[in-house]
């Protein structure tokens, strides 16, 4: 199963526009044949030293690839890479290739349990460039149960190859950025509560896509219809919160260590006073139900006197009106540096809607941002706060 989900990994890249070289190893020729990846790849696959057009073949494949995904990785074949043999193509590929390594194990649960599998997985996470993703838990081969042991999914070493391209190159390489989004939820009763539509996908998107760019990522999320990728806890972590007294408490320890703060939450201004602590029935309540509402904490406010020195910080405004007038406002009353404006009820914008659309608003510059999706405008966010990030540390105001 591994090796057929290597098909529709080779098929994404490609549609992506990478140009895809399999190399398969006698092994996998069992499980899939040549014949499956050219056809998604439109490349000719390699699967041996000695029946290739030059005799350097190895050398071709390796200096000219961007990133290499070992997947499945079996307990054989990580050993051999472990020992740094070199007696077919893919091994001696791997020995002369500089570009990042992904190696993805596949096997049963016990085969990667076993103390000499553990020794050579670690000989591989050592190497300079290389990187294990997985194994996963979960359902394993017919007989075989569940367990860990199963091959990551295609999409994570989608997203784990995008992330090796990166490289070092971007502004935001090695960064931490701290991400809130989502909204809250301040309780009425135990069944009912004060809320937004929001569905946190915008700030979601900017997360992984600072991820995507070598950044380590702390999102702090609230309630909503969209759901953080799987990815590696040591670079992607997610801490899930209710209320917006949750989300201040999660978000202020975050603050001092952030590079880039990007305040994405749709958090709610103001919350009952005091929460029934039963089902408010309609019987008790009456034709009117009245509610005393207190204001909530300003997490955007909180955390800038918290903010480290050179610490870049994004908020953003969803108005009816004046877009750009409230976000010059905002900025200057909460020290961001940059403020994403957009309009409120549209159904190509904000809350509920796959594409956004608005302004961006820096110290002395207001760009427009088009209509696209979240993801795309997750990008152009990030360039502009990643330009900030790479002018260096700053003092005092926001610029």
């Amino acid at each position: 199963i591994a090796a057929y989900k290597c098909v529709q990994l080779a098929r994404d890249l490609t549609l992506l526009g990478a140009g895809v070289d399999v190399v398969l190893t006698r092994s996998a020729r069992r499980f899939v044949g040549p014949t499956s990846f050219e056809g998604v790849t439109g490349r000719p696959v390699r699967t041996s030293l000695w029946k290739v057009d030059s005799a350097a073949e190895h050398i071709r494949l390796g200096s000219g690839a961007h990133v290499a995904i070992v997947a499945p990785a079996t307990a054989d074949l990580m050993a051999r890479l472990a020992a740094g043999r070199a007696d077919d193509l893919l091994t001696t590929t791997l020995l002369v290739t500089e570009a990042p390594v992904l190696v993805a194990p596949a096997m049963n649960d016990r085969m990667w349990a076993d103390l000499r599998t553990r020794r050579n997985a670690g000989v591989l996470a050592d190497l300079p460039g290389w990187r294990l993703v997985g194994p996963g838990t979960g359902a394993l081969a017919v007989g075989e149960g569940r367990g860990a042991g199963r091959m990551v999914e295609p999409e994570r070493l989608l997203l784990e190859s995008g992330r090796a391209l990166a490289g070092n190159t971007d502004p935001l390489s090695g960064r931490t950025v701290l991400v809130t989004t989502g909204g809250t939820r301040e309780a009425l009763d135990t069944v009912r509560f004060v809320g937004n539509r929001s569905t946190g996908q915008m700030g979601l998107e900017i997360a992984l896509e600072a991820w995507l760019r070598g950044a380590l990522v702390t999102v702090v999320q609230g309630p909503g219809g969209a759901v953080a990728p799987d990815l590696p806890e040591d670079s992607f972590r997610v801490v899930r919160v209710e209320s917006a007294r949750e989300m201040l408490e999660a978000t202020l320890p975050e603050v001092p260590s952030a590079d880039l703060q990007v305040y994405a939450a749709a958090v709610s201004d103001y919350r009952p006073e005091e929460a029934a602590a039963t089902k408010r029935k309609r019987s008790d309540t009456g034709e009117r139900w009245s509610v005393e509402l207190v204001e909530n904490p300003d997490i955007a406010l909180r955390s800038r006197e918290h903010s480290g020195p050179g610490s870049i910080r994004v908020g953003f405004a969803l108005e009816t009106e004046d877009l750009v007038e409230s976000a010059r406002d905002k900025r200057s009353r909460k020290g961001f540096d940059l403020v994403v404006a957009n309009p409120a009820g549209r159904t190509d914008a904000g809350f509920e809607s796959g594409t956004n659309r608005g302004f961006l608003v820096g110290a002395d510059d207001v760009t427009e941002l088009p209509p696209d999706s979240k993801a795309a405008m997750a990008g152009r966010v990030l360039d502009a706060a990643g330009a900030l990030l790479a002018r260096g540390p700053r003092s005092g105001e926001p610029t």
